[in-house]
């Protein structure tokens, strides 16, 4: 077996223990749409709500029952493809970007969508973060811009030029994280959000897909085009503490190896273990404290575009769609369009101790 975190293979990282199952996965009720990316709203009593925005220009909004049931409840639209999507952290509005150029916040209490910003591109990601007890929202664009919104006005509150187009985001606490074209990875302090705290290249060789914050804020995870993952922590610690491993890669065929961009990395929310999924129709769960990978799981039959995990960690949501990683010419009408639930049991994320070496 291939070595997993570029480690040899342990007895706990055997194939019969990390063979998940997608038996039990439940695809989401009539997703429509082209090329999703879902985000799971905070539990409410025994329901979830998932936001999915889409390249049909729409955000839909679906209720989940424990039983993972669907059932869809509010839509509302763009000028143009939906890029990202984001719930406030008390689940009452969501916040999207796309190719229209604009951010829109919609209020799920009355259902009212509202324009809040503008980029003068593209707005690749939108994130809310939490500043004097309130909702703020940020936005980064193909601008080369990162804006921050104030929803009681207009223009924004504040902004910061980056050295090239924003291409991936993620907010935890005060950390912000943007990764940008010419691999670029700029972190924030967001009690000092129009200041770069530290901006570095990334360790990985090619372009950036993804930046994932840790669920301590302590560092994140990088993904890339070359089947690549890259653990950082902000703060400099020992010289182990940053490393990069090899994932999403086919076996060797006539000394070839097939390797598949990164295209999402989600962190559980109570374990802080972390999931990557990619181009090859896969995702995995792994622990980076312990440097193994805990679960991986059979090809979907197709690309994921994106992941997300519950409040409490009980659900595994991903998006299945063509990335265009081949090119326009490979998109076809036989390309799967869905979105798949996946429950998540303890023993699939919770943490291993790692097997001591003799």
């Amino acid at each position: 077996m291939a070595g997993l975190f570029g480690a040899a293979a342990t007895a706990s990282t055997a194939p019969n223990q990390t063979l998940g199952d997608l038996s039990k996965d439940i695809a989401l009720s009539n997703p429509r749409g082209q090329r999703f990316r879902p985000r799971l709203l905070p539990a409410q009593g025994n329901t979830d709500f998932l936001a999915v925005s889409s390249w049909d220009k729409k955000v839909r909004i679906y209720e989940i029952a424990s039983n993972g049931q669907s059932e869809g409840r509010h839509v509302y639209e763009h000028g143009g493809p939906v890029f990202n999507v984001d719930f406030s952290k008390d689940g009452t509005k969501i916040v999207s970007g796309g190719a229209d150029n604009q951010v829109k916040v919609c209020d799920l209490g009355s259902t009212q969508t509202a324009q809040v910003g503008a980029h003068d591109q593209p707005v690749r990601c939108v994130r809310f973060f939490e500043s004097g007890g309130g909702p703020m929202v940020v936005s980064g664009s193909w601008d080369k811009t990162v804006k921050y919104w104030d929803l009681r006005q207009q223009q924004p509150a504040a902004q910061i030029q980056c050295q090239e187009r924003v291409y991936t985001m993620d907010v935890k606490d005060n950390l912000l994280v943007l990764g940008t074209a010419d691999r670029y990875i700029n972190v924030i302090d967001l009690k000092n959000p129009t200041k770069f705290y530290k901006t570095l290249q990334s360790p990985l060789k090619w372009q950036t897909k993804v930046v994932s914050c840790f669920t301590d804020s302590a560092g994140f995870a990088i993904g890339s085009i070359e089947g690549r993952c890259a653990i950082q922590y902000v703060e400099d610690k020992d010289s182990g503490s940053n490393f990069s491993f090899k994932c999403h890669r086919d076996p060797a065929q006539n000394n070839v190896v097939s390797v598949h961009a990164v295209n999402d990395i989600s962190f559980h929310p109570v374990y802080g273990t972390f999931s990557t999924a990619g181009s090859d129709g896969t995702f995995h769960f792994w622990d980076k404290d312990a440097k193994h990978r805990l679960k991986g799981y059979p090809n979907v039959g197709g690309s994921i575009v994106s992941t997300t995990f519950s409040k409490t960690g009980n659900i595994f949501a991903y998006a299945v769609s063509y990335d265009w990683s081949k090119g326009y010419q490979h998109n076809t009408t036989q390309s799967p369009i869905k979105v798949m639930l996946h429950p998540v049991d303890a023993d699939e994320c919770k943490p291993r101790p790692a097997v001591k070496k003799r």
